[in-house]
């Protein structure tokens, strides 16, 4: 039960400790503090709980602490109060270590605007708006520059990749994507296949999670299903007999054609190896069968869409648009709203989204404010860190490799920060 402390009038609150990091877990009974407690004071008791109970001298640490399913941003007393719990119950307080700050690591410098990344193990693969596409290491070094679109490259994806070789595809406003081999040994690469059908300027490309497959998207409004084989299935033009006669790779036809959208689409993502979400400018996320060839569920959102990421770990979706939130939905919901969370810090447009693949909780959004945000789904009012150091609009964004979050901009360059907690 909630008293008054002696020395002045606030009131009391009774709180219970849990974590789920084992090696720092304290007796969990209920302990008596003031309800104005802040989150510098809970780390100072935790730390003391710690030492106390520790056989050996213990350096301190940070905490982060969860109530009501919340990250704790404020005095316990407001945050509870504004999800109306009372002070008179015994409230859990769930803490876990302080996600560490990520380091800049690597400023890659580009010819024109980068448009599109992709990390795949230790290389970084980018497109520009001058229509090349670069390979580069992690370590911020430049591998091979491939000429080949007649347009800017708006999205690139990883298919396939081993010690030997790399498969990847590059969507243009030349209205085509085009699949790569790339041979490791000799960094040299040859085009495999040419992806004609759409009508406009593709605007993203994604590869199912088997990679099979790959959907591309376009200002014509229209999401197309291709097979990413190397092999001659599906094609349109000689044969492999003569393929060595043939200037750049064979043009590949599209599997399936998906009508639904009225504007361009902005952003596709496979949920599933069957499963296709898409944003468009419409204001709408569409969720499509890829075998079935149909729209199956349709989210309806109140501004343009510009990117979309899906999370397996949490089943979540998160949208990037012209309103500066970005937004969580549940794609499955039936009941209620299927917006759980909307995220606001960034001043101007949000222009890309990606999930962490390791972590449930956490994702990462590139804005025109030229900052790129680390996100827990937790704290909806502020990020974790802003990622500064662009200095013009940020275009795109990637966190495939657990340790690097890499995003490319406006303003010609790729930055890679190294996310400083320890990837197992």
């Amino acid at each position: 039960m909630a008293g008054t402390s002696k020395d002045n009038d606030v009131p009391q609150m009774q709180i219970r400790l849990v974590t789920k990091q084992q090696q720092y877990s304290v007796p969990d009974y209920p302990l008596s503090l003031s309800s104005t407690t802040t989150i510098k004071e809970l780390n100072i008791l935790v730390n003391q709980l710690l030492k106390d109970s520790a056989t050996e001298e213990t350096s301190e640490i940070e905490f982060d602490f969860i109530v009501c399913s919340e990250l704790l941003r404020a005095p316990l007393i407001e945050h509870i109060n504004e999800r109306g719990v009372s002070t008179e119950d015994v409230v859990e307080v769930e803490y876990l270590e302080k996600h560490p700050p990520p380091e800049p690591q690597d400023c890659l410098i580009h010819d024109d605007w980068v448009s599109a990344v992709a990390v795949c193990g230790k290389w970084i693969l980018t497109g520009c708006y001058d229509s090349s596409l670069h390979i580069w290491t992690t370590k911020g070094k430049r591998t091979l520059t491939i000429p080949g679109h007649t347009a800017a490259i708006k999205s690139v994806a990883w298919i396939s990749l081993d010690a030997e070789t790399g498969s990847f595809v590059s969507a243009s406003q030349d209205q085509t994507a085009i699949i790569w081999q790339w041979n490791i040994a000799t960094n040299s690469v040859e085009c495999i296949h040419i992806c004609r059908g759409h009508e406009q300027s593709l605007e993203t490309v994604g590869v199912s999670l088997n990679s099979f497959e790959m959907a591309t998207g376009s200002w014509d409004t229209m999401l197309k299903i291709w097979s990413t084989s190397a092999e001659d299935d599906n094609e349109d033009g000689p044969s492999a007999s003569k393929k060595s006669k043939i200037e750049r790779g064979k043009t590949r036809v599209p599997k399936r054609t998906l009508k639904g959208h009225r504007e361009a689409i902005s952003g596709v993502v496979w949920s599933d190896n069957s499963e296709v979400i898409t944003s468009s400018w419409d204001h709408t996320l569409k969720i499509w069968d890829s075998e079935l060839g149909g729209m199956k569920h349709e989210i309806t959102g109140n501004k343009s869409f510009f990117d979309l990421d899906y999370s397996q770990l949490s089943r979540g979706l998160i949208t990037a648009s012209a309103d500066r939130h970005v937004r969580l939905y549940d794609p499955r919901s039936t009941e209620g709203s299927v917006v759980k969370t909307t995220f606001t810090s960034h001043s101007q447009w949000v222009q890309c989204v990606r999930w962490s693949t390791t972590d449930d909780h956490l994702f990462i959004s590139g804005g025109y404010d030229n900052i790129v945000k680390l996100w827990d789904t937790r704290s909806p009012k502020a990020p974790l860190y802003d990622l500064s150091g662009h200095e013009d609009k940020v275009l795109a964004c990637n966190w495939k490799n657990p340790k690097y979050m890499v995003s490319g901009g406006a303003d010609n360059t790729v930055r890679i920060f190294k996310s400083s907690r320890h990837v197992s």
